[in-house]
């Protein structure tokens, strides 16, 4: 089982980034799929979540400025983050967990920096 993440980088505050997840070895529609971040110094923070019957849930710091997505069809899941803030930076992940926590697994991380 592989988890790709994509799309992190530097960009100035009120700017967007689209961070991607590409799974292989798993669907992406049967698990609950969801965006972890961690900042330097900081406990690993879960940022949104959607589960296999397309529920979606976020942290209340990101509501209304993220929205996370799964395409199917490509297996990969979606992070769409706009108004980005620098309190946003973050080394941010993609898990994947199953039903009854059988079957948890994370990507390597990608960065997202936002200059203020």
């Amino acid at each position: 089982v592989q988890l790709v993440e994509s799309g992190g980088g530097l960009v100035q505050a009120g700017e967007s980034l689209s961070l991607s997840c590409a799974a292989s070895g798993i669907s992406v529609s049967m698990y609950f799929m969801r965006w972890f971040r961690q900042a330097p110094g900081k406990q690993r923070e879960l940022v949104a979540g959607i589960t296999s019957g397309g529920v979606t849930n976020y942290v209340d710091s990101v509501k209304g400025r993220f929205t996370i997505s799964r395409y199917n069809a490509n297996n990969t899941m979606y992070l769409q983050m706009n108004s980005l803030k620098p309190e946003d930076t973050a080394v941010y992940y993609c898990n994947a967990i199953s039903f009854a926590n059988a079957y948890n697994y994370w990507g390597q991380g990608t960065q997202v920096t936002v200059s203020s």
